[in-house]
């Protein structure tokens, strides 16, 4: 089997529709190094290849034969769509091309049917530029397997951030934060999507992304008492104070809900001007003392 064939039947069987250049010019390394796919040989002669003549060696013969495409929506050589795979969805080529982002807030919930608005937008959240460029280089010396330096060597492209706006006609709102996400593998799929617990979180956090307060409100009347305990749970060890009590509050007050540590939880609510259930509006007069919170979400 030459090395078209081996890539052709590799590219088949990938769960996801797209690959960037990092991730075919990592299969073509992994390949000359190894020098077998599955088991089966794969009949190469000389030393890895440089750069130049991934693309016109292997690439270009590729797309000649419909195998793989430009995708137009990323910059010219960095992601080709892999013809006939499946799951074309802006969510899945996303998170194809971003290793470390993952589908969020108003895009999560309406994921977990948490909400009956369809946004017209993509939410996506990644790490922070510093994090990202440490988990690329932690995920790179993984991914070559020892043999990183040899990678280098050969001019191959490095994992990077590929900038993109749209994806399949759909706008992306980026959102990166210091908070680590904690998300779940869609199976079958190339798709991360943030657990119902910390969908609740990020709906306290950024309510703007997530339909504004007022449709969290209705979100958290409608679904926290089925999903009480994995709320109550993320927020306890991942909410800091202010989140905890709009938490708290939400919780008490408009869905009826009771629990151990929600009392905690006022017992540390502090006051201040800034404390506010609605982080994007304006301060009001009208005030919860339990949990020293400015009501101004109407």
């Amino acid at each position: 089997m030459d090395m078209i064939a081996s890539l052709t039947r590799y590219l088949r069987e990938l769960d996801q529709p797209v690959i960037t250049d990092y991730g075919f010019c990592l299969a073509v390394f992994n390949f000359h190094r190894e020098k077998k796919y599955r088991n089966e040989k794969i009949d190469i002669c000389g030393q890895f290849p440089l750069y130049d003549e991934v693309i016109n060696g292997i690439v270009t013969p590729l797309i000649d034969r419909g195998i793989i495409a430009q995708h137009r929506d990323f910059p010219q050589g960095r992601v080709f769509q892999i013809i006939g795979n499946q799951y074309l969805e802006a969510g899945d080529i996303t998170c194809t091309v971003d290793p470390f982002a993952y589908v969020s807030h108003l895009s999560a919930m309406a994921y977990h049917g948490l909400t009956n608005r369809l946004p017209k937008m993509l939410f996506i959240s990644t790490p922070p530029s510093k994090d990202w460029k440490k988990f690329a280089s932690q995920k790179m010396k993984k991914d070559c397997k020892g043999y990183l330096k040899d990678y280098l060597n050969c001019q191959l492209p490095k994992l990077i951030n590929i900038n993109f706006a749209k994806v399949q006609k759909t706008q992306i709102t980026m959102y990166s934060s210091i908070h680590l996400g904690a998300f779940k593998n869609v199976q079958g799929r190339n798709l991360r999507v943030t657990t119902i617990g910390r969908t609740f979180l990020d709906m306290l956090r950024k309510p703007d992304y997530c339909g504004g307060m007022r449709h969290v409100m209705d979100v958290f009347i409608s679904f926290a008492p089925q999903y009480k305990r994995l709320i109550i749970d993320d927020i306890d060890h991942h909410g800091n104070k202010i989140e905890k009590a709009r938490a708290g509050y939400l919780l008490e007050e408009h869905c009826q809900i009771r629990d151990a540590k929600i009392n905690e939880w006022a017992k540390v609510a502090q006051r201040g001007g800034s404390r506010k259930l609605d982080p994007e509006r304006p301060y009001a007069e009208t005030y919860s003392e339990r949990w020293c919170l400015s009501l101004n979400s109407d």
